[in-house]
């Protein structure tokens, strides 16, 4: 049987309170037995092992989440959906409650002073959008949508001005990246938030829109008021059956779907350099270093291709 380590709070590693009573939960029986034993002086009361539990399960989604918008394979698109699930997660009152009331409401504070501005920012508000498993679905505020609609209004007209110009959008925009795969849209099916993600959705029924007489407009409204697309789908597999239909559109989400939510991944880029620079190989080129961490970071990605 592998040794069981008691996990300490650290308070510059996310979800380590989490961790730290997980663990303390899972060891409860030994350290019952121990703390019986050596006649120790304090030990959790039976009160203080049911918060704890409560606790842990209050916790549970910032983990789940923190990880999904970790992934590499997160957008920027799957940040407003999940500030939105947290905030569902902890104004929901449950019969269990008790004890930790104060602990949900302050949580819920803390999430709305935090990331409040985020239904504001186009980076996350026209991503969102155009990614056909959210669209508007997800908005708190009316306003905020509202805005989120015109910004991405301006955005399809941009594209829609240079199309009809004949330039190319791969000059003044980064390449297309290769379609990223998961995000928080692809959690397990037994995770605890996966639930609220479904309510949200059919919560907001798409009520029927006025006729705009702007072709952008009306494009726009017309991709808004279907149906939105399975969460363990492909976003840019969509667009890209769809970019005939909706070009401008789709170049659009092109744009915005391809920024990551979180630097996560450009962190572990960095610690890959370490990897392949160290003590054994210090007489590598700056070219030669920069030519292999390219290698492993997009080599499974070419080996998908050759694959498919």
């Amino acid at each position: 049987m592998p040794t069981q380590r008691l996990q300490q709070d650290v308070s510059v590693r996310w979800n380590s309170t989490q961790y730290m009573m997980l663990s303390l939960l899972q060891q409860k029986r030994p350290l019952s037995v121990y703390a019986a034993d050596h006649d120790l002086p304090c030990m959790p009361s039976a009160n203080q092992w049911a918060l704890m539990e409560k606790a842990v399960v209050v916790l549970s989604p910032f983990e789940e989440l923190t990880r999904a918008v970790s992934a590499a394979t997160a957008s920027a698109a799957d940040v407003i959906p999940a500030i939105t699930v947290l905030k569902r997660h902890l104004s929901r009152e449950e019969s269990t409650d008790a004890g930790i009331k104060t602990m949900k409401r302050t949580l819920l504070e803390a999430v709305t002073e935090r990331f409040d501005y985020a239904e504001t920012e186009p980076i996350y508000s026209v991503a969102t959008l155009v990614d056909p498993r959210y669209k508007d679905r997800f908005f708190t505020s009316p306003d905020h949508q509202e805005l989120a609609k015109e910004a991405l209004i301006r955005e399809v007209e941009i594209m829609e001005r240079k199309r009809k110009a004949g330039s190319e959008v791969s000059a003044e925009e980064p390449p297309r990246k290769s379609p990223r795969r998961g995000g928080v849209g692809c959690a397990a099916a037994n995770s605890s938030f996966v639930s609220l993600y479904d309510e949200i959705l059919e919560g907001n029924v798409v009520e029927s829109r006025p006729v705009s007489t702007s072709a952008v407009v009306t494009q726009v409204e017309a991709y808004l008021a279907e149906q939105t697309i399975p969460r363990s789908e492909n976003p840019l597999h969509y667009w890209r059956a769809h970019a005939t239909q909706r070009p401008a559109l789709a170049d659009t989400a092109m744009k915005f779907l391809c920024a990551p939510c979180t630097s996560v991944d450009s962190e572990r880029l960095f610690s890959a350099v370490s990897n392949v620079l160290d003590e054994k190989r210090n007489r590598l080129t700056a070219d030669k270093v920069q030519v292999l961490v390219f290698i492993k970071k997009n080599l499974h990605y070419t080996l998908k291709k050759s694959v498919q």
